[in-house]
């Protein structure tokens, strides 16, 4: 493969849908994108994509050949940065895929420190809850919640991700405690429903075969942030499911208390650094793997096990009947 330009350019335009927005990451113009590509095509005598006047579509060859060359343009990157940087601090752009919540208070308070230890490191963040093909998205990293399930993915295990129903002290007061999942229905429900349009149900301990059942809250205020509706909860506008992680900081200040502690089951999910599998990893994306790994093993609110939430933390279910 002489023609290292031209599959440069054939990556770029998959990726970004056109040959336009191909030559702005390139810095050339898309006319020089066009023949890159057409002199690979000619190249490997295969057509790489179909065009029309509005946008670019891979062939089945096209997309067959996109995920290697993706691959193999990545791995050149590497070589060339580790070669360059062999016994040196670590240089060049680290990007990181994570959920706005955790980014926000787990990721983004780590990075100074990091980018100060080196300086020629440039670390790009990228707060979305989306799911996110890391490979696709040029993206060295993620930190992820639920089950692992990618094995094209290396998972470094940051916590167990367990999940809790929570209330104010006041909302509790004025409505009463729910001591079983039944007693609900008469309650305002906060829910959260991801971008996808899916929403997350509520899981409890059943004697089922499974042992669990899920229930799909009839809420009334949807959010698809998980973190978000904290803020309602904390204003005693109902009950929510929240991540322990972001709930502990409230449960211990007594502004929340767990719901139904005991009923709800929290599941087996857990957070994970994951990168893409690779015999050699870049030192640059070493030395960020390494820091935040660091820095999370540090964060009390991720190493909490729920089975040993404090009593004070849980509602008084003899509190149950509405106050007055």
């Amino acid at each position: 493969m002489k023609n290292l330009q031209g599959m440069v350019s054939f990556v770029e335009s998959a990726t970004a849908g056109s040959f336009t927005a191909a030559a702005s990451r390139l810095d050339l113009t898309p006319a020089a994108v066009g023949k890159n590509v057409m002199r690979l095509e000619q190249e490997l005598q295969v057509r790489l994509f179909n065009r029309t006047t509005r946008r670019l579509e891979l062939t089945p060859e096209g997309s067959a050949f996109l995920e290697k060359a993706r691959e193999a343009l990545r791995l050149l990157d590497e070589a060339v940065t580790d070669l360059g940087t062999y016994g040196a601090e670590a240089v060049g752009r680290v990007r990181i895929s994570t959920g706005v919540s955790f980014g926000r208070r787990f990721v983004l308070p780590a990075l100074p420190a990091l980018t100060a230890r080196h300086p020629r490191l440039e670390v790009e963040l990228s707060l979305d809850n989306r799911p996110v093909d890391l490979i696709a998205e040029g993206m060295d990293m993620a930190v992820r919640g639920g089950v692992m399930t990618d094995s094209n993915l290396i998972a470094r295990r940051v916590c167990a991700l367990h999940s809790v129903l929570v209330a104010s002290p006041t909302y509790l007061h004025n409505h009463g405690v729910p001591t079983t999942p039944a007693d609900l229905a008469g309650h305002r429900l906060l829910g959260l429903r991801f971008t996808s349009g899916k929403v997350s149900p509520w899981r409890f301990r059943a004697d089922t075969e499974e042992g669990f059942i899920d229930w799909t809250p009839q809420a009334q205020i949807w959010t698809s942030d998980p973190e978000s509706f904290l803020d309602l909860a904390l204003a005693g506008e109902g009950i929510c499911q929240a991540g322990l992680l972001y709930a502990a900081p409230h449960l211990r200040a007594g502004a929340l208390r767990l719901v139904l502690h005991g009923q709800y089951d929290n599941g087996k999910r857990e957070i994970a650094l994951c990168y893409p599998h690779r015999k050699l990893l870049s030192k640059r994306v070493r030395v960020v793997v390494d820091a935040l790994l660091g820095a999370f093993a540090s964060e009390e609110d991720l190493q909490l096990d729920i089975a040993d939430a404090p009593r004070a933390w849980c509602a008084d279910t003899g509190a149950h009947a509405k106050q007055q």
